[in-house]
């Protein structure tokens, strides 16, 4: 929490440069992950508070979750994602850090024409790098392909398609994102999106979300957005807070 606070200082003064390169551009808020790289040699923190109930017995909040990104070259940079997180089931309370995912995301082509912008995110869930209960019996593998349409000046389509694996069952979980940005002005911007998760032995949950995005300079984003479940088994809702910065 030091180093985050240290970094906000640190972005304060840095207002000039931040206008010699393009605006950051993140992961969060929505479930949609961005085909952008990180720019070369830059470290990106994109952290999020998130409030879930998931049914009237339990709730899943992340206080918070962070993923960390290092620019290797325009083409490629490393990703490190930690969580903390706070559950409660009925009367039972737990906390503690979930399984450290470490990866990277790899640019594949550029938009041309009918052709979205395209890159690859893979991560790997590491089972005993986590707090005692959250420990998981197996290394957990996530990838997904990130597509990115531009529509006009300030319309975008974004989508995701992939599989994930929780680390407890060898069952794979597909999914799928589907979302859409509008630029309000040139700090200001909102999304509405659709996604949702396919586990190989059960029904598929669907959710809907949206939220609201804040630059404050080209280094540093704030974030607001909410989503709720669309079928019986996705979670009830949920709120989530976030802020982004790169230095």
């Amino acid at each position: 929490m030091k180093s985050m606070l240290f970094g906000f200082c640190f972005l304060g003064c840095m207002t000039i440069d931040a206008q010699e390169i393009e605006p950051i551009e993140c992961d969060r808020p929505d479930q949609t992950e961005t085909p952008a790289i990180v720019p070369k040699g830059m470290l990106q923190a994109e952290t999020g508070f998130t409030f879930q109930k998931n049914d009237n017995g339990s709730q899943t909040n992340s206080l918070p979750s962070v993923l960390w990104k290092f620019g290797v070259n325009g083409n490629f940079e490393l990703r490190l994602i930690t969580e903390f997180v706070y559950e409660k089931i009925n009367d039972e309370k737990i906390s503690g850090f979930t399984p450290v995912f470490i990866g990277f995301k790899a640019k594949l082509c550029e938009e041309k024409g009918i052709i979205p912008k395209t890159s690859f995110i893979g991560h790997i869930g590491l089972p005993n790098v986590a707090s005692t209960k959250y420990k998981a019996d197996f290394v957990a593998p996530e990838f997904r392909f990130t597509m990115q349409h531009t529509l006009s000046d300030k319309l975008s389509l974004g989508y995701n398609l992939g599989c994930e694996w929780d680390g407890i069952t060898p069952e794979t979980t597909f999914i799928y994102t589907l979302t859409t940005g509008y630029s309000i002005n040139q700090k200001l911007g909102c999304y509405a999106e659709l996604f949702g998760f396919a586990p190989e032995q059960d029904k598929a949950n669907h959710n809907f979300d949206g939220g609201f995005t804040y630059l404050i300079n080209n280094n540093f984003m704030v974030d607001l957005s909410s989503g709720v479940g669309i079928t019986d088994n996705a979670p009830d809702f949920y709120l989530a807070l976030g802020c982004s910065f790169r230095i």
